[in-house]
């Protein structure tokens, strides 16, 4: 398997998300505290659009929560802050990239991924043999 997969970009990019002002790599329990810690990191770049901070803590959540029910938990967090763009990016255990299954009947679910993909402008995959990192930036007009 390629060690990227399952990229879906809106936009053209210019190379990789911008680091240039990457936040810590701790584990997180919750989605909760992801979501807080991306919250003040967002307060910290000066006001953005509430439609895109809505945006960056539902794809949060969405990657945060798939981590805890499909790859064991969260091994690593980190925020990267670009020029018109911050990029989350979720490590769990599995080595297994997330799944955008179409189903026929209604059933609780399956949610997460697709809204993942409709929100960010570029989604990337990173697998590795103790697990897989899941890159998602959301674009920000600062």
């Amino acid at each position: 398997m390629n060690s990227r997969s399952d990229t879906r970009s809106r936009a053209h990019t210019a190379g990789p998300p911008a680091a240039d002002g990457r936040t810590g790599t701790s584990p997180l329990l919750t989605p909760a505290q992801a979501r807080q810690l991306v919250r003040r990191t967002v307060t910290a770049l000066g006001p953005l659009r509430a439609s895109q901070v809505d945006d960056l803590l539902l794809v949060t959540s969405e990657l945060v929560t798939n981590a805890h029910r499909h790859g064991g938990g969260v091994t690593s967090f980190g925020i990267a802050v670009g020029r018109d763009r911050v990029t989350v990016s979720v490590a769990d255990a599995s080595e297994e990239p997330p799944r955008h299954e179409l189903r026929e009947e209604l059933r609780p679910g399956g949610f997460g991924w697709p809204i993942v993909l409709r929100l960010c402008r570029e989604v990337t995959v990173d697998t590795r043999p103790d697990g897989k990192t899941v890159h998602a930036a959301v674009t920000v007009d600062r």
